[in-house]
């Protein structure tokens, strides 16, 4: 009969009358639960439509008629988390760090909200928790190249290190000593250096050389061949195995102290001042400094 649907043979189930290499389409109509949950769905998002904001208009967008809104809502959260912490926001904005530090309750406080900051702008650079990279110090040792107690981290989280953004930026940079020194000068130094890391250092030449070119700044002398550094000056110390310019726990051969010496590096850190707030840079200041090397 003319408009009557063919049955497939094997299912019984009536077909669409397409075929593909001998596949015929089955008319499988969908379950009537399922037809009956998507009517829902759309008559929910009429509703929906209705009730919240939903669309855009020339100069603005459909309110909704309970005139709700996410950014309202998250203004009067903010304005609650704000008036439940005052005093301790007010103590931040109030006290220098030092007397935060001695304020346990305010104290821990300043190091929790250091502790996300520290992630949202100093992780990339000094690695979480502090563990330092390549061109970037460790901060969670006792190794400190400007100085590790509270009122020298702090200047150094406002005004940064050689920053072009603080005109009371850290700034001091190492000579260029392959200008003035011959190649076996500068290996001889290097040799010298490696050797009072590793607590085997030798009478000579590269000694003479540290003491006529470098102890100035890197500080020793040549009864106690130990270089505790200048943090005055930024210069990092030489006699211990922290190594800013070499993996964390890696250190660096001779031929690479001999490139520094030649033509050294200079690592740069932005001024976070005017960036974040003073109370934030306060907040920053303690959690680094308990991060395990605060002075």
């Amino acid at each position: 009969m003319a408009g009557t649907p063919e049955k497939d043979a094997i299912s019984g189930q009536s077909t669409t009358g397409h075929e593909w290499d001998g596949i015929k389409e089955l008319n499988t109509p969908l379950p009537k639960w399922w037809v009956y949950v998507f009517y829902v769905c759309i008559l929910w998002s009429v509703g929906y439509w209705v009730v919240y904001p939903a669309w855009p208009t020339a100069t603005g967008y459909t309110t909704g008629v309970i005139g709700y809104s996410s950014r309202a809502e998250l203004q009067t959260e903010l304005a609650s988390a704000r008036e439940t912490h005052s005093d301790k926001i007010a103590g931040l904005a109030e006290l220098g760090v030092q007397d935060i530090a001695s304020k346990p309750d305010l104290a821990n406080y300043a190091r929790a909200g250091g502790a996300v900051l520290f992630k949202e702008n100093c992780v990339p650079c000094h690695q979480s928790g502090g563990a330092g990279a390549f061109g970037y110090p460790t901060l969670a040792d006792d190794s400190w190249i400007w100085g590790g107690d509270l009122e020298t981290i702090e200047q150094t989280l406002t005004h940064g290190i050689r920053s072009n953004l603080s005109a009371d930026t850290r700034l001091s940079e190492m000579p260029r000593f392959g200008d003035f020194m011959e190649n076996a000068e500068i290996l001889a130094v290097a040799q010298y250096v490696k050797g009072m890391s590793e607590g085997t250092v030798q009478e000579g030449r590269g000694q003479e050389i540290f003491l006529e070119q470098c102890a100035a700044c890197h500080t020793s002398d040549g009864a106690n061949p130990v270089s505790d550094g200048n943090p005055m000056l930024g210069a990092p110390a030489l006699g211990d195995q922290v190594w800013l310019y070499a993996a964390p726990g890696q250190t660096m051969s001779v031929e690479d102290i001999a490139a520094q010496v030649r033509n050294p590096k200079h690592s740069t850190m932005p001024a976070w001042g005017g960036r974040l707030k003073d109370s934030e840079i306060k907040m920053l200041t303690l959690y680094v400094h308990s991060l395990g090397g605060g002075q």
